[in-house]
């Protein structure tokens, strides 16, 4: 018998190919930069992300997670540094995807058709239909009971359904498996239970061989799906090991700014009984000096209720100096963000009634308020004549924050405010609002983040559109706000 390679050779040089490609990174940067001109967003960053691995990227607004983010999916090349993907040209072809913060869905195609963007292959007479199971289907694995029609218009659906669509796009099967998917402030817009769903299909996903990039602020989650957790700070890595090494206090305090643990507004807050300002048939009430929480499930009317009570007491263009109440969103591209304007017009339109004389607009006195404002409120950037798109998610939210609170309304109404802001940032914030609430100012706010809602003063749950029980401390309780959630309470 002629000597040579056993009959079962090739099978194991394919299964030692296999095993090798399946052990690979899938990316790996080594000393990766970006800079634009002066400004360090990323300062020679190196690591690799593994298929199974789940990799938890925080840091504060402006670290250069987002700058990381569009060079390892190819939106940005390097300054310097390398990137590659082993067995792949590039970030499509190595299954490279990523879901971001500000949609960037068609608003004006629907659920289906904004899948077929991203499948330019897909070509025949029912390439709705096909796209439409395609959809569907990933929206099943990843949201059981979602309820969301494929062939429903993007515009028509709450931010919350939007979301869901952006995610169930990132995970879908385009051409090439998803093998990375990067996920920035995936949960941002979800309530507790839809966040969990996600992060149930998450860890399901890295343990098939999947890999995961999450970005969030919200810490909890990052504990509870990531194997390893990297801290950026002013563009390069500051701490990086395994999750199980962090401790919140410790992850908080390597990013830079220590947050106090617990909820020290909360423990302040008193039972109100002066005046009512706000009042509405719905049975929802706000006294001077308050700061009111609406919760309960997304999309079971609060947003609603806060945009009814908004544009009925905004309406009247005949104001004057004091507006009667101002308006915060969550919803930065769609209710927010002036995107052509400068970040000094996107802050000071707030302010035009307070510095103009007799129909000028006094630009020192403009400038001098959002100067003000800006160093309050800690927003990161050399100029406040620079885009307001130039900042980061967070950053653009903090500018809302300042157009809000640097006017004289007593009543400020949030939707959701905190959508993509640092732990660090909400701390600060938290601690504005209830300074401002103890000068009398009043506040509508509605979050999706339980942590939030137990700052106020007094909670109102809502369910299928109408308020399901008014909690006030020590009642306001996640237990006791879940519980109002899924079933109508008696009235007292």
């Amino acid at each position: 018998m002629r000597a040579g390679k056993p009959a079962c050779a090739p099978f194991l040089e394919y299964e030692a190919r296999m095993s090798e490609q399946e052990s690979a990174p899938i990316v790996s940067l080594t000393d990766a930069a970006k800079h634009f001109g002066p400004v360090r967003a990323l300062d020679g960053v190196s690591l690799s992300v593994r298929p199974g691995d789940c990799l938890g990227l925080v840091g504060h607004n402006g670290a250069g997670k987002s700058t990381l983010v569009y060079l390892i999916n190819g939106g940005l090349a390097p300054s310097s540094g390398e990137i590659a993907f082993p067995g792949a040209t590039e970030a499509a072809d190595a299954g490279v995807r990523s879901v971001f913060q500000e949609l960037s869905l068609c608003p004006n195609l629907t659920v289906a058709e904004n899948l077929r963007v991203s499948l330019r292959d897909m070509k025949g007479a029912s390439w709705r239909r096909t796209a439409g199971d395609i959809i569907t289907k990933s929206l099943d694995q990843i949201f059981p009971g979602h309820g969301i029609d494929p062939n429903a218009e993007i515009d028509s659906l709450p931010i919350a359904e939007r979301q869901m669509v952006e995610i169930a796009i990132g995970f879908a099967p385009r051409g090439t498996k998803a093998r990375l998917v990067i996920l920035d402030e995936p949960t941002s817009s979800l309530d507790a239970g839809i966040a969990e769903q996600l992060l149930t299909h998450i860890k399901k996903f890295c343990a098939d061989g999947g890999a995961v990039i999450f970005i969030s602020h919200m810490l909890g989650e990052v504990f509870e799906v990531a194997s390893r957790i990297i801290v950026l700070k002013d563009g390069g890595i500051v701490a990086e090991r395994p999750t199980a090494e962090f401790t919140r206090r410790g992850l908080v305090e390597a990013m830079g700014h220590v947050a106090a643990e617990g909820t020290e507004a909360a423990a302040s807050a008193q039972r109100h009984t002066g005046e009512i300002v706000i009042q509405t048939e719905q049975g929802l009430t706000a006294r001077k000096g308050e700061i009111v929480g609406l919760s309960g499930l997304a999309g079971h009317g609060q947003a609603a209720a806060l945009a009814k009570l908004y544009l009925s007491s905004s309406s009247n263009w005949r104001a004057g100096h004091r507006p009667k109440c101002v308006f915060v969103a969550g919803d930065r591209p769609r209710d927010g963000v002036l995107p052509l304007w400068s970040i000094l017009f996107n802050m000071s339109i707030s302010l035009l009634r307070q510095v103009d004389a007799w129909g000028w607009i006094d630009r020192k006195a403009e400038r001098a308020k959002s100067e003000e404002w800006k160093r309050r409120i800690g927003i990161r950037t050399d100029d406040v004549e620079n885009p307001v798109l130039s900042l980061s998610g967070g950053n653009q939210q903090k500018v809302l924050f300042a157009r809000a609170l640097a006017s004289t309304a007593p009543v400020v109404i949030m939707d959701d405010p905190m959508r993509g802001v640092d732990v660090g940032t909400k701390q600060d914030v938290y601690a504005m609002l209830r300074e401002e609430a103890s000068k009398g100012r009043t506040f509508l706010w509605y979050s999706t983040e339980t942590e939030e809602v137990c700052q106020c003063d007094r909670v109102f749950v809502f369910r299928n559109g109408e308020i399901s029980a008014e909690l006030t401390p020590p009642n306001i309780t996640e237990e006791r706000i879940l519980e109002a959630s899924f079933h109508m309470q008696e009235a007292s």
